[in-house]
């Protein structure tokens, strides 16, 4: 989006420089006073529009919940605003490199990313569509992940996951298709666990290792959440920053 904006701002720039080379041709008092109006508003909005992508690209950038993913803790529709400096600055066509971090990426925080090529479909990269995720950050580089019957453990320990909603009491049971770790690691880190059906996975999974520059990002709705356990680790280029607040509906205005 904010490319998109950054383009049109420089179109209408652009335009604004053109009508002040022609300004002469009008002569009438009418001609002149309308273009002097449309001037204006040219003027006025290349300068908005690329403030504004300055600002969604480096700083804010507002997003819409798109799916039940993170039940009960944001829900489908909620809008939010994003905290795009707080983990560096993107670096303009840099391939998703940041400078200055505020802070590192925490186990909890819930975090906007760009969806790993891994987790969409064939023809989605083949028409080379892009999809922001929000998830929560569960574990870090070098971290050892585990799930058994649903229960989250971080190297060896169990997380206390408040925020988790569970909503099918049933537990599946494992079904490995690989005969040592190191084989599904690889597998995991690869996104080859998405295609295996999703219940085989999805309450008892690993362990694997989360691989350097990289994190694990589960959904708190966490037994209809598409996520990690699934198309792998998100690396850190695809990161775009930090749920900061929560604006619409005006019912659940909070910071988050």
């Amino acid at each position: 989006m904010e490319i998109k904006l950054f383009i049109a701002g420089i179109i209408l720039f652009i335009v604004a420089m053109f009508m002040q080379s022609i300004k002469k041709f009008f002569k009438s008092k009418t001609s002149q006073s309308l273009f002097k109006n449309v001037y204006s508003w040219v003027d006025t909005a290349w300068t908005a529009l690329i403030i504004a992508s300055f600002l969604m690209f480096f700083f804010i950038q507002a997003f819409k919940i798109p799916s039940g993913s993170m039940r009960i803790t944001l829900l489908e529709g909620d809008h939010l605003f994003v905290n795009k400096f707080i983990y560096g600055l993107h670096v303009p066509f840099s391939g998703g490199k940041r400078v200055v971090p505020l802070k590192r990426i925490s186990r909890g925080d819930i975090v906007v990313f760009r969806c790993p090529p891994e987790a969409l479909t064939i023809s989605e990269r083949e028409a080379g569509e892009k999809k922001d995720y929000i998830k929560r950050c569960v574990a870090v580089a070098g971290d050892k992940v585990e799930i058994k019957d649903k229960k989250l453990y971080v190297n060896g320990i169990e997380v206390d996951e408040p925020y988790v909603t569970r909503a099918d009491m049933n537990i599946f049971q494992s079904f490995n298709l690989y005969e040592t770790d190191e084989q599904y690691q690889q597998a995991w880190e690869e996104g080859k666990l998405a295609s295996i059906p999703g219940n085989f996975i999805r309450d008892n999974f690993g362990p694997v290792i989360v691989p350097q520059d990289s994190y694990m990002m589960l959904g708190d709705n966490r037994d209809y959440s598409f996520d990690s356990r699934y198309w792998g680790p998100v690396k850190d280029k695809y990161i775009k920053g930090k749920a900061l607040f929560l604006y619409w509906p005006l019912n659940r205005i909070r910071l988050i």
